[in-house]
């Protein structure tokens, strides 16, 4: 098999390590690795002498692993469009119940929009984004104080199973995926959906603050902007010589992401 993709899914890498498979070549991207990182992925590769490239993967990539006797792909977060039209079965890993969610960043507006579940798709690649063929799905509860962290170690915990059943299965699961209907395209947020003001309440920057946990988030006063990573609200009296007051409360920066 060959692996795409970056940290966030890096227990499916592992995964099918374990499974057994013959890891040929692994394509990862070029992370800030502040908020999005490549280190595991690269790591691994090094540590086991795999091919590692951060460039886009192309057509020529996917007819060399043929070649090599590579037999699948899997995908899991990954900044480029991966070429469709290929003989070479190529998977994609999806953090949404598709063909709800698709798009770049279901896991924050998932929690945006107060939904009570979400899911893991594993899908066919194809010339959409996240609209090909359905391999696998399973769903878990977004629970009521959900952070964006919290919502991808509930989805990784799901993959070591979901792999396991598409290894041992693959054929057929490849041969029986289920196409998708019409489905939703969730835009990638704008600045103002990441965006908390002192006016807001506690509850309502916690909200924005949970959904984008270890990305930015933007604190404007007046617009003076600053750049929160990690940060949760706290509901209290006295907001006064707090860096970043709200209505009823602050905002804290957590450090242990």
């Amino acid at each position: 098999m060959a692996y795409i993709g970056i940290d966030l899914f890096y227990p499916a890498l592992k995964a099918l390590e374990t499974l057994g498979c013959e890891i040929l070549e692994i394509f990862t991207c070029n992370t800030d690795n502040v908020t999005e990182f490549n280190v595991e992925i690269s790591g691994f590769a090094k540590s086991r002498n795999i091919p590692c490239k951060t460039s886009r993967i192309t057509q020529a990539d996917i007819a060399r692993l043929l070649r090599n006797g590579c037999e699948a792909a899997i995908c899991g977060g990954y900044y480029f469009k991966i070429p469709a039209d290929t003989k070479l079965p190529i998977a994609n890993i999806h953090p949404s119940l598709l063909p709800v969610g698709r798009g770049s960043w279901p896991m924050a507006l998932s929690i945006l929009r107060g939904d009570k579940k979400s899911g893991v798709t594993i899908h066919k690649i194809a010339e959409g984004f996240d609209t090909g063929d359905i391999l696998l799905q399973r769903e878990f509860e977004i629970a009521a104080d959900e952070t964006h962290k919290s919502f991808m170690e509930k989805a990784n915990r799901l993959l070591p199973g979901m792999l396991k059943e598409l290894v041992e299965d693959f054929s057929n699961l490849w041969q029986n995926a289920v196409p998708q209907d019409e489905g939703e395209y969730w835009p990638m947020p704008n600045e103002k959906q990441y965006t908390v003001t002192p006016n807001m309440t506690a509850e309502q920057a916690d909200l924005i603050l949970r959904a984008f946990f270890g990305y930015e988030c933007i604190y404007d006063r007046n617009g003076e902007k600053s750049v929160i990573i990690g940060g949760r609200a706290v509901k209290c009296d006295k907001m006064s010589g707090k860096e970043f007051p709200l209505v009823d409360g602050y905002i804290k920066i957590i450090k242990n992401l």
